[in-house]
């Protein structure tokens, strides 16, 4: 589904897209033009107006039919979302659609009734605990510690109210952990002034204050203890809306937290969503003038440009130590210009200001021709989708083209005022993910050495001499605790080669590693130009009918190397060595992985069945196993 994905300045985008929006409601197209949608709500997503123009228009969005919409678009999977809490929420589902809607993802939602978060995780049979729920919001107030005070209170009367309270959602989420298959989701109680003052005296406000931080800093450590446990801390986004709550709604309606808050909140669980849904943006794509440096190179001179020394200069070297930090995190980082390029390189090399050099950036592209194409080229080099780009340009031009042309692309629109270009990229979470690993912080460097790979094969005679001097070495065994992250993004993050498509979390790998039926291998590759770590996985199950093969993933960034072949042979050697009488495996197609459907008939599966959408389920007698490619070195190792 091509999602045209675009955030940044843009008032007149504003009425046309609610006027849009509007009308495909009132014509009852909603879920016909579901592609167009986040497009539209890109240009309502910031500003002052965001937070009532994006509850307007998910409150509409609400009404349409997410099996509806999946049914016509089936890459827009639903995301099941359960909601409870303390306070009356009812005015989260329209912030929460139209924040899910923005990235493609429609809302199944599931609310519970008010006041019902103890009951709801207690109740291990709810709606909470339901099998096919993706994310259980539990949202709470300060007035769950508030309500339980004394008349009169101290701080040592909230002391114990909050020391009891976290004890007790302790023990409720280690119930879910144990109980729960989805993510439960927390957050931070904001200490009110209302709540504060309500103490005379600044040593018992202290106290407060201290105890209050202890508190929350107990919920978050539970996000650090259970992997399925995720807290949203309230705090930055308190400071950055307006009030916490509106005291009339608080008291007539019981609404403890306000619209604007509840929005933020919404925007938060959208960017978990979307890396539970395996959407993470891989690629920060830069334009150079007046984005990461203050002038035009071309026409003002490699002196003319600043980055430091000017109050404008300042920004830019901000916001180009910003990109160095998301680049040192597994961003991987590439430049788009409309410049000459060895300017452009020299001046990334030399000069004395800049924060960024060449060696941050896998793609260094500046030439005149348009910015469409050169994004496309950027990622055909990295071997990556385009739909894995962020493009971040202060030319109002160049981001409509991009957000046009290259729809699956997101566009971060910046403007002339550079000391806000950091707030506009990091608006949307494009590049969270539950867990950072060593091969995130390690990916750059691999795929700068790509560069050497690049030149082998352009060398080389035929594809059979670059494979052989290439010297690919495979690792297969077993997954161990320090790879389980590793896994779990694969899994996610991975589309093209996903045989499945099944997304697990950390805690689902865990649990299969646990099942002594089960089979979960890591796949590393290694070659002369370094170690490219842990570039796949395979899951299978031990049944009575032979070995059951549930998924086969790798990374696009080692394609067409015989990495594939060499572990899927491994593992029917596996299989036949231990008495298995077949091996089974499925396909099951998606929009990315269609190059995939071949993979099993190529090692001598035979197909035995076949569904109306293209779903295929294969069989191998294990009589004749496919050879291990010549040009690889094999190491696999399996339980006993």
């Amino acid at each position: 589904m091509s999602v045209p994905l675009t955030t940044g300045p843009g008032p007149t985008d504003r009425v046309e897209a609610l006027d849009r929006i509007r009308n495909l409601h009132s014509a009852g197209h909603l879920a016909e033009e579901f592609p167009a949608v986040p497009a539209l709500l890109a240009g309502l997503a910031h500003g002052p107006a965001a937070p009532g123009d994006l509850a307007r228009t998910g409150r509409l969005l609400a009404r349409v039919d997410p099996d509806r919409i999946h049914a016509l678009h089936p890459d827009a999977v639903p995301l099941t979302v359960t909601v409870s809490g303390h306070g009356t929420l009812d005015a989260l589902t329209g912030p929460l659609t139209a924040e899910l809607a923005r990235h493609g993802i429609p809302l199944r939602a599931v609310l519970g009734d008010h006041d019902a978060w103890r009951r709801d995780l207690q109740d291990t049979d709810g709606p909470l605990y339901a099998k096919n729920t993706d994310l259980s919001l539990v949202l709470l107030d300060a007035q769950i510690v508030f309500d339980e005070l004394p008349l009169p209170w101290r701080a040592s009367d909230a002391a114990e109210a909050a020391s009891a309270k976290l004890k007790l959602i302790e023990r409720l989420v280690e119930t879910y952990v144990r109980e729960g298959s989805g993510t439960l989701v927390l957050n931070t109680l904001p200490l009110l002034t209302s709540q504060l003052r309500q103490l005379v005296d600044h040593r018992s406000r202290t106290e407060l204050s201290v105890l209050w931080r202890e508190f929350n800093n107990g919920l978050l450590r539970l996000a650090l203890a259970h992997p399925r446990v995720h807290v949203v801390d309230l705090e930055p986004l308190a400071a950055e809306s307006g009030p916490v709550r509106d005291s009339r709604l608080a008291v007539y309606t019981k609404e403890h937290l306000g619209g604007e808050l509840l929005g933020r909140y919404a925007r938060e669980v959208a960017h978990l969503a979307r890396a539970v849904h395996g959407r993470t943006k891989k690629v920060l794509v830069v334009d150079l003038d007046n984005t990461l440096w203050d002038g035009i190179l071309g026409d003002d001179g490699p002196d003319g440009i600043a980055v430091s020394g000017t109050y404008r200069g300042e920004a830019f070297g901000a916001f180009q130590r910003l990109v160095k930090q998301l680049g040192s995190q597994g961003v991987l980082l590439a430049v788009c210009s409309k410049n000459d390029q060895e300017p452009v390189e020299r001046v990334l090399a030399d000069h004395p200001d800049m924060v960024l050099r060449p060696d941050d950036f896998v793609a260094i592209t500046a030439n005149w021709r348009p910015k469409d194409g050169n994004l496309r080229e950027i990622a055909a080099r990295l071997n990556l989708g385009t739909d894995s780009l962020v493009f971040a340009d202060d030319s109002p031009f160049e981001c409509g083209l991009v957000a046009s042309s290259v729809p699956e692309a997101a566009v971060v629109r910046l403007d002339e005022e550079p000391a806000l270009h950091i707030d506009r990229l990091l608006a949307d979470g494009w590049f969270d993910t539950r867990e950072l690993t060593e091969a995130d912080r390690q990916r750059a460097g691999q795929y700068r050495a790509d560069a050497g790979r690049r030149e082998l094969l352009d060398s080389a005679d035929t594809m059979e001499e670059y494979l052989q001097a290439l010297d690919v070495r495979v690792a297969v065994a077993p997954v161990t605790e320090p790879d389980v992250a590793r896994i779990s993004q694969i899994t996610l993050r991975t589309n093209q080669f996903n045989l499945t498509t099944r997304r697990l979390q950390p805690a689902d790998v865990r649990r299969l590693l646990d099942s002594p039926r089960h089979l979960v291998l890591a796949v590393r590759s290694r070659d002369r130009f370094g170690d490219n770590g842990v570039v796949g996985a395979v899951f299978a199950e031990r049944d009575d009918d032979g070995l059951r093969i549930d998924n086969v993933l790798l990374s696009c960034r080692v394609f067409a190397r015989g990495i594939e072949q060499a572990a899927l042979g491994a593992l029917l050697a596996h299989a036949r060595d231990t008495g298995a009488p077949a091996a089974f495996a499925s396909y099951r197609p998606t929009a990315k992985n269609h190059k995939m459907r071949e993979f099993y008939p190529s090692l001598g599966f035979e197909t035995v069945g076949e569904t109306a959408d293209g779903a295929l389920d294969f069989r191998h007698s294990l009589v004749e196993l496919p050879p291990v490619p010549g040009h690889v070195t094999l190491d696999a190792t399996f339980p006993a």
